[in-house]
Formats: structure tokens, C-alpha cells, sequence
């Protein structure tokens, strides 16, 4: 892998919110083009933190973020990056702030220097490929956890980013709708991390899943996902595995 490929580099990150207990410690990751990666852990782990820290919301007390082959120290690093690396909050609250679906939606492409019309065009497609057309009227804090977290989805597609960065995206949805985001998240050609504890979410959606714990990840613990239907002598036998 050239160092061009290299998206996110993370090295020797430290950070705590009180004194007496670090929630990274001394963590290193990278992200290379491509690299669909699940990230798994207890809550308190500090997995919702390493996404807070790679997009500049939160800063390390130590350590380097590397983003795209550059250091990001500077809010203004961090503004270019987040063009780039689309977040999705673990609370849709924390993502939807417009009156209405559609505003929510078009916010990002708007800012993005889109005009108005081109984020209306873009916000009704990305609405549709998440099967919520019709959706754009609707008042944003009336809808169900459910459609709030798909409109949440629908609010990072619309800026078209090079890295998706996932927090718990199937917290709350019945089978179906996990069903339609994770065909819709496989199809995407996008280098992605995704926070769950939804290991048969993560087997479909990811080629790698790392365990986090104790403010670092393991990457001697790799599991690589895997399908719970393998081909036996006996043809196809579904059966499961301890998680």
C-alpha cells in the first residue's frame, strides 16, 4: 500500500476526559483506501471517542492525526477533512437540526458550495436511494428513531464522502430496514469504519473487524467476518457461531 492510499493514520493517541482514567491509550490506526473495517468493544471503550477525535471534535492530549496524507492539528484541517469523511452520529439527534427531512438533507451539498437547486436534486435522490421519497415534507423531529437514523444516513450520502465513519448504524431498526442499509452500505465504493454490536451487520458490511478495548485496538485480533451459511459436504447447513 503507497502512502498516498493511507487515509487515516493515527499515532500514539491519548486522551481522557478526567485525570484518573485514559479512554485511549497510546492508540495507533490507519485506514487505507479501500479498507472496510468494523470496530468492536464494550461501550466505554472509546470507540465513539476515536471518531470524535479523527474529524477534530474532540483533541488528543497527545498523539498525531493524519488525514489524506496530512497532519490535522488546526480547525481549519479538520474543516477540509470533514468534506471528505462523512460522520454518522451514534444519536440522529445529534445529525438532524433543519425543520424539515429535505432541509436536513440538502444542508450538507449547500455547504459544500452546491447551489440550492443542485442540493434540492440531491438531497430528493439520496432520499430515494434510501427508499424515503416522499420523506422531504416531513417535520424532522416527529419522525421514528428508525427514520430518523435513515435520514441521519441520508444527511451524510448527500455529501458524497470519500470515508464513511458509522457510529452504532443499526441501533433501533426493525429487520427490514438494517436489511435495506446494509445492501445499500455494501454497494457503496467507499473506504469505511463502522461502530457496532451488531456482529451479523458487521460479517455483511466489512472485510476486517477490530476489538477495542482498554483505550486500544487489537489488531492481533482480527476477526475476519465471515457469512453464517458455509458450503458442507452435506450442501448448505446455516449454523452460528459464538460472537
Amino acid at each position: 500500500m503507497g502512502h498516498n492510499n493511507l487515509i487515516i493514520n493515527l499515532t500514539g493517541l491519548s486522551f481522557s476526559f478526567s485525570a484518573d482514567n485514559l479512554v485511549l491509550d497510546n492508540l495507533s490506526f490507519h485506514l487505507h483506501r479501500g479498507d472496510r473495517i468494523g470496530l468492536v468493544g464494550p461501550n466505554g471503550s472509546g470507540k465513539t471517542t476515536l471518531f470524535h477525535i479523527i474529524l477534530g471534535l474532540l483533541k488528543p492530549y497527545s498523539g498525531t492525526v493524519e488525514l489524506f496524507g496530512r497532519q490535522a492539528k488546526k480547525e481549519k484541517d479538520f474543516r477540509e477533512a470533514r468534506k471528505r469523511i462523512g460522520l454518522l452520529f451514534q444519536d440522529p439527534d445529534d445529525q438532524l437540526f433543519s425543520p424539515t427531512v429535505l432541509e436536513d438533507v440538502a444542508f450538507g451539498p449547500l455547504n459544500l458550495g452546491k447551489s440550492p437547486e443542485e442540493a434540492k436534486d440531491i438531497a430528493l435522490e439520496t432520499l430515494d436511494r434510501l427508499d424515503l421519497s416522499g420523506f422531504e415534507d416531513r417535520i424532522t423531529y416527529k419522525l421514528s428513531g428508525g427514520e430518523k437514523r435513515l435520514v441521519s444516513l441520508a444527511t451524510v450520502l448527500a455529501m458524497d464522502p470519500e470515508v464513511l465513519l458509522l457510529d452504532e448504524p443499526t441501533n433501533g431498526l426493525d429487520e427490514e430496514t438494517e436489511e435495506k442499509i446494509t445492501y445499500i452500505l455494501r454497494k457503496l465504493e467507499l473506504s469505511y469504519i463502522f461502530i457496532s454490536h451488531n456482529f451479523d451487520f458487521l460479517s455483511k458490511t466489512t472485510d476486517r473487524i477490530y476489538a477495542m478495548s482498554k483505550g486500544k485496538i487489537s489488531s492481533d485480533e482480527a476477526m475476519a467476518p465471515h457469512s453464517h451459511i458455509h458450503i458442507h459436504k452435506s450442501g448448505k447447513t446455516p449454523h452460528k457461531h459464538k460472537s
